[in-house]
């Protein structure tokens, strides 16, 4: 059964407010980190990836994916001596 906002009680309320902006933090995270990868450091395709981050309600599980799953390690550009 559905419920309407005032329905719910304050606990509950705080739950949901305090998951939402967990999720909103690590989406912001995600997308940053995306934006500052070359495609080379990104497993998969970084649009595909940054429309699933922002697209996907996942309670921050999607971000957590991505972090932990759709980054390679940073190529390193210099040179051995």
């Amino acid at each position: 059964m559905a419920k309407r906002w005032k329905d719910l009680s304050e606990r509950t309320r705080r739950r949901i407010v305090v998951i939402g902006a967990i999720e909103g933090v690590l989406k912001v995270v995600a997308l940053a980190d995306l934006r500052g990868r070359r495609p080379d450091e990104v497993a998969g395709s970084r649009g595909l990836w940054a429309l699933a981050i922002v697209l996907v309600n996942s309670a921050g599980a999607l971000p957590l994916v991505y972090l932990l799953r759709g980054r390679r390690s940073k190529v390193s550009t210099s040179f051995p001596t």
